[in-house]
C-alpha cells in the first residue's frame, strides 16, 4: 500500500488529499483545503502564491506519514526565477487585462497558421506566450510553471514538467519539447525555459529543514496540469469515450494518439494538450461553472441546492447566451453582463435567480454539445459516451442538460479526478503495478461510484435552441 499526497490546486481552491493505493484500492481523504483567488494590487490580479505555499505546507505536514508527494494546478501561469534561485515577482493571474491586446501584436510576427503547425494549442489571449512579452525578462534565467515553483519550494530542483509546458503555446507538440524556433521568432530568452520532466519522474526529495517534512520524501513529477491528472482518472472501459472536466473551467475533448494540426482544427480552436504517457489531449476550453460562482458571490447565496432547484423549475430556453464570450472572463458583476449580454442579443434577460441558472446551464450544455460534435468531426472519432468528471459531475442539473443536449449517456463521477489522476501517477512511480491508463482507470472504475444521466426529450428542441444560441442550422 502507498500512501502518498495529492496537492491539487484549482483556481477558486486548494486541497491536499492523502491517497492510499494497493491491490483492489484507492482511496482518498481530504486533510486540508484553503481558499484561492485573485489579489489586486494598483491595478493588477496577482495570485497570493506565498499564501499557496504555506497552506500547501499546512497541508503536507497534516497528512502524516508519507510515500511521495505530487503537485498539479491550472496551467499556463508561472514564476520567474533569478540567478539566485529567488521569486523575482508574484505571479500575475490570467485573468488580467496585462494580456489585452497582446495576442494580435504577437501575431504580426508569428501568424496563427505557423503557431499552430507546431504548438497545435487554442488561441486564448492569456497563453503564456502572450504573458511573456507583456514581462521584463532581463533578471530571469528559469521560468517555472506554478505547480514547477512549489515543486522547486519544497526540492531545490528547477525543471518544468510536460503536461503543463504543452500549455504555454511555445512547445513543439510533435517533438515533446520547447520549440526554440518559436521562442525566437517572439523574442524570448532561450535560457528562461529550463529542462522537461515527464509525468512519474523523481524530482528530489523534500528538504526537511525548510518544509517541516520528514527526510526522505520524494516530490514526484504528475501530469501538473489539472487537466492531464483528471484525464488519467476518467474511468472509461475502451477509448470510444469524450470526457468534460467540469469546474471552474470546463475542458471539453477527446484523448487520441496523437495530435491534429489540420486546418480544420485551428479554425475551431481545438487545442491539442500533453497527457500523461504521451497521449494528447484534443479538446476546447468553456468557460465552465466560473459565472454561475460570480453569480453566486454577487447575490451573497451559497445555497447552490436551493438555486438548483429553482433553476430545475424554471421554463426551459428562455434566454440563451455565449458563455465563451469576452465580456464573462474577468471577475465582476455577472448578473448585470447576463442582462446586459441578454439585451444585446435581443431577449428579455433572466427575471429570477433560478431563471438566470437555469440560463447559464442550458448555454453550458449548448456549448459542451457543439463542441463536441465538432471535436469528432475533426478528430474521426465517434463516442458512445461522455464522463463528466471535477466538481461539475455533482451538479445533477448540468449533467442531465449535458445528457439531453448531446444525446450520449453522461457517466458523471468521480468528483476529485484531478486528485486521484496525482495519486494513480505517484503510485506507479513508487511501484504500484499500473502498468498503463487502462489499469488506472480500471482501478477508479472499481473504488468509485459512477452516476448515468440517459439522454430525456426532445433533440429537435435542442436544435432550435443551438440555432438560436450560435445561428446554425
Amino acid at each position: 500500500m502507498k500512501r502518498v499526497a495529492a496537492v491539487d490546486l484549482g483556481a477558486s481552491s486548494g486541497r491536499v488529499m492523502l491517497g492510499e493505493v494497493g491491490a483492489h484500492v484507492l482511496e482518498l481523504r481530504e486533510v486540508h483545503r484553503f481558499w484561492n483567488g485573485p489579489v489586486r494590487v494598483h491595478g493588477r490580479l496577482h495570485w497570493d502564491i506565498l499564501q499557496l505555499y504555506r497552506s500547501t505546507l499546512d497541508g503536507l505536514r497534516t497528512a502524516g506519514a508519507l510515500d511521495g508527494i505530487g503537485i498539479d494546478s491550472w496551467a499556463v501561469d508561472y514564476g520567474l526565477l533569478d540567478a539566485d534561485g529567488r521569486l523575482l515577482r508574484n505571479p500575475v493571474h490570467y485573468r488580467d487585462s496585462r494580456t489585452d491586446g497582446v495576442m494580435e501584436r504577437v501575431l504580426e510576427k508569428v501568424p496563427a497558421a505557423d503557431l499552430y503547425a507546431v504548438t497545435g494549442l487554442q488561441q486564448l489571449p492569456f497563453n503564456t506566450i502572450y504573458q511573456l512579452t507583456t514581462e521584463a525578462l532581463e533578471g530571469a534565467t528559469s521560468l517555472l510553471m506554478i505547480p514547477d515553483l512549489l515543486g522547486y519550494w519544497l526540492t531545490g530542483e528547477i525543471g518544468v514538467e510536460r503536461t503543463n509546458a504543452s500549455t504555454t503555446q511555445l512547445f513543439d507538440v510533435r517533438s515533446r519539447d520547447w520549440s526554440d524556433e518559436l521562442i525566437s521568432r517572439v523574442g524570448l530568452p532561450r535560457r528562461v525555459f529550463p529542462q522537461l520532466r515527464e509525468p512519474g519522474d523523481v524530482i528530489g526529495n523534500a528538504l526537511p529543514d525548510e518544509t517541516g517534512l520528514a527526510p526522505g520524501i520524494p516530490v514526484i513529477a504528475v501530469g501538473s496540469h489539472d487537466t492531464a491528472s483528471s484525464v488519467v482518472a476518467v474511468p472509461a472501459a475502451d477509448e470510444r469515450f469524450a470526457y468534460i472536466s467540469s469546474g471552474t473551467w470546463s475542458l471539453v475533448g477527446l484523448e487520441l494518439d496523437g495530435p491534429v494540426l489540420t486546418d480544420a482544427a485551428r479554425e475551431a480552436n481545438f487545442t491539442n494538450e500533453g497527457g500523461v504517457d504521451g497521449r494528447i489531449r484534443f479538446l476546447r476550453n468553456v468557460m465552465g461553472l466560473w459565472i454561475l460562482q460570480e453569480c453566486q458571490r454577487v447575490w451573497g447565496d451559497d445555497d447552490l441546492d436551493g438555486l438548483l432547484r429553482e433553476a430545475g423549475t424554471s421554463p426551459p430556453f428562455t434566454t440563451l447566451i455565449d458563455p465563451d464570450a469576452q465580456e464573462f472572463l474577468a471577475p465582476g458583476n455577472m448578473p448585470k453582463r447576463i442582462e446586459e449580454h441578454c439585451r444585446a442579443t435581443g431577449q428579455e434577460p433572466p427575471r429570477s435567480r433560478g431563471a438566470t441558472v437555469r440560463c447559464i446551464l442550458e448555454s453550458l450544455a449548448l456549448a459542451y454539445r457543439r463542441t463536441l460534435r465538432a471535436a469528432q468531426s475533426i478528430a474521426g472519432r465517434e463516442v458512445d459516451v461522455l464522463h463528466v468528471i471535477g466538481g461539475g459531475s455533482q451538479n445533477e442539473l448540468l449533467c442531465q442538460l449535458t445528457a439531453d443536449a448531446c444525446g450520449l449517456p453522461v457517466l458523471a463521477g468521480p468528483v476529485e479526478a484531478s486528485a486521484l489522476g496525482n495519486v494513480l501517477v505517484q503510485a506507479r512511480a513508487l511501484g504500484e503495478p499500473l502498468p498503463d491508463l487502462a489499469a488506472m482507470r480500471a482501478l477508479v472504475r472499481s473504488t468509485h461510484r459512477l452516476r448515468t444521466y440517459t439522454p430525456q426529450g426532445k433533440p429537435a428542441d435542442w436544435d432550435a435552441a443551438e440555432s438560436r444560441m450560435f445561428g446554425t442550422r
